[in-house]
């Protein structure tokens, strides 16, 4: 629980200098966090050293150094790691990520979303979906796709806080439970 709060404080901390710079900057700040999760995550043991107590902030510094050297985000996010690493936060710092992208969403009126279906789409087709939903939302959708052969046919949309399971499997689920009640 604290490390959420602390995540969220030091995202919305970063996301409001962001917002002072512009746009761009804004974009660039989320683009640098991606980069060097993505970096970390690929590599569990550098959490290992950020979380250990016995290496020094200045030992951390040097290993969090190397690692910025290799993905060069823009000055104010390399700032802001070091920044972490004075304070002891850099174990958060893929937590400060996702808040982060949550904020950088929000605020380009970006909806995040998933659909699932029983066998792959063809792209066109999952352009289409995207568009439909662009028109009827009135903001910008980006889905992550996936294929469960469990839902036999159909799809299950989840976007934002809504669900749309028009799954085969539901169907019969629902038709299932009209046939115990006499329906």
């Amino acid at each position: 629980m604290t490390g959420n709060i602390v995540a969220r404080r030091y995202a919305r901390a970063l996301f409001a200098i962001g917002e002072t710079q512009g746009k761009e900057e804004l974009a660039a700040y989320g683009k640098g966090l991606a980069e060097l999760v993505d970096v970390l995550e690929g590599a569990p043991e550098l959490f290992k050293v950020f979380r250990n107590p016995v290496f020094s902030v200045e030992e951390k510094k040097a290993v969090l150094d190397k690692v910025l050297d290799r993905v060069k985000p823009v000055p104010m996010v390399k700032n802001f790691c070091f920044l972490l690493a004075d304070k002891d936060r850099l174990a958060f710092l893929p937590d400060i990520q996702v808040y982060f992208n949550q904020l950088l969403d929000m605020a380009q009126g970006v909806v995040r979303g998933e659909m699932v279906t029983a066998i792959d789409l063809a792209d066109d087709l999952k352009q289409e979906v995207v568009e439909q939903l662009q028109k009827q939302s009135g903001r910008k959708i980006i889905l992550d796709y996936s294929v469960d052969p469990e839902i036999l046919g159909g799809l299950v949309l989840k976007v934002g806080d809504k669900v749309l399971d028009a799954s085969i499997r539901a169907q019969i689920e629902i038709l299932k439970e009209n046939i115990k009640r006499g329906e």
